[in-house]
């Protein structure tokens, strides 16, 4: 299987807690790295454990669909403030990939040749979401948020809160980037994204995608490209099918 093409962006998407029987986790483990297997442990409770081994696992098998090249043997480096890319097989670095968790959902974005980042979240963790956009969010989506009834109120702030992290995540660059300087457009049409201060960036130079995977989550996807195409798909994190 080639490369996504420009402009498309893979989501492969599995259900962590299912996979908590031992032989499946043992499985896991084994294609991860010195340094994967290092981070786990450092994890206090199994259940979050767990959801590393399998959401890790995710990411090498989905990778191994694009390349023949066994899931155990991707290599990976860091760039900028921690994002993941790949550093072996030569012939795969033009790959792009990102991960995401959260209860009960883990996701893997690959593109080609094109930053991609990829968060989703679960509805049932939002408490405070009022200050919390006070907080985080810029004036004009909080002021928007606030303007909405009561009912409508988690809903969109799980999309701005998805679709704002899907963007530093494709910058590389985290919580370095203010979330505050930038406002997500939520009318008709895909997202849009517009700068409130220089952050060295184009709005026209992305493109964004939100859904439901599932009813009780939220996914977002940024990508910068020309356009944007997004397929998802439910697999298993160790590739059978």
């Amino acid at each position: 299987m080639a490369e996504p093409a420009p402009g498309r962006v893979d989501v492969w998407l599995c259900t962590p807690e299912e996979y908590d029987q031992q032989a499946t986790l043992a499985r896991c483990e084994r294609l991860l790295d010195s340094v994967e297997r290092a981070r786990c442990e450092r994890f206090r409770f199994d259940r979050h454990r767990n959801r590393f081994l399998v959401s890790h696992a995710l990411v090498r098998t989905s990778l191994s669909r694009y390349a023949a090249t066994p899931p155990e043997a991707w290599q990976f480096r860091e760039v900028g403030r921690g994002r993941p890319e790949v550093a072996a097989p030569a012939e795969a670095a033009e790959l792009r990939f990102n991960l995401s968790h959260t209860d009960r959902l883990a996701a893997c974005g690959v593109a080609g040749r094109s930053d991609v980042g990829v968060d989703v979240e679960a509805a049932v963790r939002v408490t405070r979401h009022l200050a919390l956009a006070e907080r985080f969010f810029s004036k004009r989506e909080a002021a928007e948020l606030r303007g909405l009834p009561v009912e409508q109120q988690v809903d969109r702030f799980l999309d701005y809160w998805t679709l704002k992290e899907s963007y530093i995540k494709a910058r590389g660059e985290g919580l370095a980037l203010p979330l505050d300087g930038f406002t997500f457009v939520l009318d008709a049409g895909s997202p849009r994204i517009e700068f409130e201060r220089d952050l060295g960036d184009a709005a026209e130079s992305w493109q964004f995608h939100l859904a439901s995977p599932t009813p009780e989550h939220r996914l977002a996807v940024a990508l910068r490209a020309e356009s944007l195409v997004v397929t998802s798909r439910f697999v298993e994190p160790l590739g059978e099918g």
